[in-house]
């Protein structure tokens, strides 16, 4: 699998076909396309095919991230906009830090709400190791008993 954060071996003039993004990404053409449909991504048209700039694959690049983090479509689009605009870096900052602040919250609630799950199982994994093993001792005494009577 091709490491997405490391840097391209080309040039930032250099341009990109879909399969060759894909395959660098290991996603498929449709994952890239739907990207394209939600606006993430704007490649320009040669004829038919979609041609790739700097820009996008590091448009792509962001959005996997975001995606790994989590992040809603939405959220690394709000994101992956602002590294696009000319406005102040501390603000795109800012907003980016709400956004983690808020879905590690999420994930924080997440893992209270798993880990009280996985006590009620083992709860109800130890409720019926001695439901289970009850009758085997009760056959077991009984058995006894009965070798024990004359």
């Amino acid at each position: 699998m091709a490491d997405p954060l490391r840097p391209a071996a080309r040039s930032s003039t250099s341009t990109y076909t879909i399969t060759e993004l894909a395959a660098e990404f290991d996603i498929t053409p449709r994952a890239i396309r739907f990207y394209e449909d939600v606006g993430l991504l704007t490649p320009a048209r040669a004829g038919r095919n979609r041609v790739y700039t700097h820009r996008d694959r590091t448009r792509l690049k962001l959005t996997l991230r975001g995606k790994r983090l989590g992040l809603s479509l939405q959220e690394i689009k709000q994101l992956v906009d602002m590294y696009d605009s000319p406005s102040d870096t501390a603000q795109q900052l800012q907003a980016f830090q709400v956004v983690l602040a808020e879905h590690r919250r999420q994930l924080e609630q997440q893992r209270e709400d798993i880990e009280i799950t996985l006590a009620e199982i083992a709860q109800h994994e130890e409720r019926c190791r001695v439901l289970l093993a009850g009758p085997a001792r009760r056959r077991a005494s009984t058995t006894k008993t009965q070798e024990t009577l004359p």
